[in-house]
């Protein structure tokens, strides 16, 4: 048995596996169902594929590296500071690689919980860590004829690199943050590409630049002048929340912007219009590209904003009846992302079942524990999105406070720790209060939604805000058990 049991070796668990470290805890196993580490960005290689967020920022404050080569680092670059940080530390001898998770079950009496696997083989641990995040499963559009199609099909986060483009006819289905790093890479070999769009959105340019070697020689002897640049992006886009996450007058400049780059870039006026939203931006994600609106401007590009009725053994037919024959469909349509249920059977106190009290939509207490499953802890928990700065410094906040609450556990030889309903309650009524005045719940669908509207994924508010409520572990907010005392009442109860 281990202390702690993490699931998924991604950004998150290996975070929160460094930090326990850091705490003098060194009895925890990360369960992995890849075969290597780097979660998200293992597995989506695509061409192009980058982040949004600077790499000062896009990278933890207490593991910084000097050597980010520009602005906005590449998935293979980012993918080499994971592995950097898993060998720093060495954490592989922590990993057990290859085992899928498929339950997870408290035992109240003991405290322990059990993970079961594909394999068969069980762990257990006195507390557990749900790293897996919220982009670990690639989601397959439900579109008519998707088996009937007969040529190749490839998805964003499982990109088939022995397939050659060159020369090919190809369909891209998805205009969302992977799609608009995917094409300008397409056209530069495919003979066609045709690009299907069901809902535009907002995109602003990315400024980005090379890292001079002065500058990764300063960050490298002097970590604290990194540590301003870091800081003064985090409050570029802490600035940005105003436009973002709320409707002001912010937002209409961040449109007026967005419109200006894409008069700049295409010439077409009915192009410009079918490329315009009628959201209003932070609604959906904002798209950070410099290089999509040019590549659907070149000769071998094509808009499509026909509804696709159906797929075909040759290819695409749109609403209009075109059959759009083509040679392989790229599918930029995201990721399986629970809003809803769980991706595995979680079972709590008393045999109840959380994808159950999920069903109408995922909820926490500041997203990172769940009323009824003690030692049970959640990074990117529910209403834990940034909607305008780091994933990983809402990240980073949520794995100190994890790491707290398990030391207390272990130095209390807590039996439980579980929060209580009433606060759980009063959190989440603040929240969804909060997020009914944000621009994610101002009338369009996304991701960021459940099916009948409920916003389970973002956090109404500043990554600042985020991280102070994350702070401290507050023991008031929680009931708990120690260990004694449950073996007292045991005997109690024997005799």
């Amino acid at each position: 048995m281990s202390e702690v049991l993490i699931v998924g070796a991604g950004f998150a668990g290996l975070g929160t596996a460094i930090r326990l470290l850091e705490q003098g805890i060194d009895d925890f196993t990360i369960l992995e169902r890849g075969d290597d580490v780097g979660g998200t960005w293992r597995d989506n290689s695509y061409p192009g594929a980058a982040c949004d967020i600077p790499s000062l920022l896009y990278s933890y404050s207490f593991e910084q590296n000097p050597d980010w080569s520009k602005a906005y680092s590449g998935g293979p670059e980012i993918l080499r500071y994971i592995q950097r940080m898993v060998d720093k530390h060495d954490l592989r001898r922590f990993i057990k690689f290859g085992v899928n998770v498929t339950g997870l079950t408290f035992d109240e009496n003991t405290g322990i919980w059990t993970a079961d696997t594909a394999s068969g083989e069980i762990f257990t641990g006195r507390c557990a860590v749900m790293a897996a995040g919220p982009l670990a499963n690639a989601s397959w559009p439900d579109i008519r004829g998707l088996d009937s199609y007969t040529g190749h099909k490839i998805h964003s986060a499982r990109w088939d690199h022995d397939y050659d483009m060159e020369g090919k006819h190809v369909a891209v289905i998805g205009t969302g943050a992977s799609a608009v790093q995917i094409i300008p890479e397409l056209v530069k070999t495919a003979a066609r590409v045709k690009v299907f769009q069901r809902t535009p959105g907002w995109v602003l340019p990315r400024l980005d630049f090379q890292h001079p070697a002065w500058a990764q020689r300063i960050f490298g002897s002097n970590p604290a002048v990194q540590s301003l640049a870091r800081q003064a992006w985090y409050w570029t886009h802490e600035a940005a929340a105003v436009g973002m996450v709320w409707d002001t007058p912010v937002t209409s400049l961040i449109q007026w912007i967005a419109k200006a780059n894409l008069r700049r870039q295409i010439s077409d006026p009915w192009t410009r219009r079918q490329l315009t939203p009628d959201f209003r931006a932070g609604c959906k994600r904002m798209l950070m590209t410099s290089d999509y609106y040019a590549a659907l401007e070149k000769d071998n590009c094509k808009l499509i904003t026909w509804p696709i009725a159906t797929l075909s053994p040759n290819g695409i037919r749109t609403a209009d009846g075109i059959e759009h024959d083509v040679d392989c469909i790229v599918f930029a349509t995201g990721f399986d992302v629970c809003k809803a249920g769980t991706p595995f059977p979680i079972a709590g106190l008393d045999g109840r079942k959380l994808a159950e009290e999920w069903s109408d939509g995922a909820y926490a207490y500041k997203s990172v524990n769940v009323s009824g499953y003690p030692n049970l802890f959640f990074t990117f928990g529910p209403n834990s999105g940034p909607g305008h700065n780091s994933a990983l410094v809402y990240m980073e906040a949520q794995i100190d406070y994890i790491v707290q609450a398990i030391g207390i556990v272990r130095d209390k030889d807590l039996l439980t720790l579980d929060v209580r309903q009433d606060r759980q309650n009063q959190f989440n009524d603040d929240i969804q209060q909060r997020l009914s005045k944000t621009t994610w719940n101002s009338g369009c669908q996304s991701w960021y939604l459940t099916e009948d509207g409920k916003n389970t994924t973002m956090f109404p508010g500043f990554a600042t805000q985020f991280a102070r409520q994350l702070r401290t572990v507050e023991l008031d907010d929680y009931s708990f058990m120690s260990g004694a005392a449950a073996a007292a009442a045991s005997a109690s109860t024997s005799a």
